[in-house]
């Protein structure tokens, strides 16, 4: 395209339309061709392509693109809950909203914007979070009243969990792509979330995938009731479903596509789990946003917070980020130190 990143305006680079429900979705360019577009449905990232214009993300072509229901494909966003482990909806109800553009974010590490095209967005409690996160307020409660319009219930000062939600969604030069979630408490009371960055990465074949970087680590099976094992391979690889929660995991995973030579590089920071799922066949047919054969073309690998939830205090900051970068697959995870730093 003839820019070098040294000039490339990430403002001219960032192109803000809308899709066939009106929803606005913002296209990051970088100056070497990569692209990534992200939808206010969910602050979720639902095209990640490279150089070439090949798709790296998964997308099923049965997703439903209609709010509130979630997407399935992409990179959503699993917050305050992670599966169904808690009183709310599957994953929490931040996929499921219409985020808006953040104008004015606190500010990042310049590293965070040098050179990269980049959106803000935000994300803050509806009255309707309000009542069912984390628990329904009846209108019995004595405590201090709130005039809220709740639809007629009553809600006490000390049972509202308030939060706002900052996310960065950035393509660098390269073609990397980062995700930024600061979650930050400014209510009076302490609550805590659990939380994913649930990205399906695209494949030619799950059977011909392996990840490395989570050999010898225990997971959580969710398959056996969450029952705690240890992993054994020297790989992880795929000829059944799967769906694990791997515990206390270094900050770079790598996943290797054979067929296609190629490399995901996970890098992540303040996400100590990661989440590998495929639903393989049996699990496709029951899903009515999945095909049937689809498991065949992608893989979830999620950076997480899960098996110790994240409490924040008044006043107090979460952040997790996590880059998604594509190597040719002559390189593997020995050749990335594991107890290195996200590197922004």
């Amino acid at each position: 395209m003839g820019h070098s990143a040294a000039v490339w305006d990430y403002r001219a680079a960032t192109e803000i339309t809308k899709d066939w429900n009106g929803v606005e979705k913002i296209v990051l360019r970088s100056p070497r061709g990569a692209s990534a577009r992200v939808s206010l449905h969910g602050g979720q990232v639902t095209s990640w392509r490279n150089e070439q214009g090949e798709e790296l993300l998964f997308t099923s072509s049965k997703a439903i693109f209609k709010p509130p229901k979630a997407v399935r494909g992409g990179i959503p966003i699993c917050f305050p809950q992670f599966g169904n482990c808690g009183s709310l909806e599957q994953h929490g109800f931040a996929r499921n909203k219409i985020w808006t553009i953040d104008e004015n974010p606190p500010p990042l590490s310049p590293n965070d914007s040098h050179a990269k095209s980049f959106i803000d967005l935000l994300l803050k409690p509806s009255e309707e979070d309000l009542k069912c996160w984390p628990h329904r307020v009846p209108k019995s409660c004595i405590q201090e009243r709130i005039d809220c319009k709740l639809s007629g219930d009553c809600i006490s000062r000390c049972d509202l969990y308030n939060f706002e939600f900052r996310l960065r969604v950035s393509l660098a030069a390269d073609g990397s792509l980062a995700l930024i979630s600061r979650i930050r408490n400014v209510n009076g009371k302490p609550f805590s979330f659990s939380f994913a960055y649930h990205t399906y990465l695209s494949v030619s074949d799950i059977s011909e995938v392996r990840i490395e970087g989570l050999e010898t680590l225990d997971y959580l099976d969710n398959l056996c009731q969450k029952e705690r094992f240890t992993e054994q391979g020297d790989a992880i690889t795929f000829e059944s479903e799967v769906d694990r929660v791997y515990l206390s995991t270094p900050n770079v995973v790598a996943v290797l596509d054979h067929e296609r030579k190629r490399t995901y590089v996970i890098r992540k920071d303040g996400l100590p789990d990661v989440v590998v799922w495929n639903p393989w066949e049996k699990k496709s047919k029951s899903m009515v946003d999945f095909g049937d054969d689809e498991y065949k073309q992608m893989l979830c690998v999620d950076g997480a917070v899960i098996e110790k939830p994240v409490t924040l205090k008044p006043g107090e900051e979460w952040t997790g980020r996590v880059e998604l970068s594509v190597v040719a697959s002559t390189l593997c995870s020995e050749q990335f130190d594991v107890q290195r730093g996200m590197g922004f």
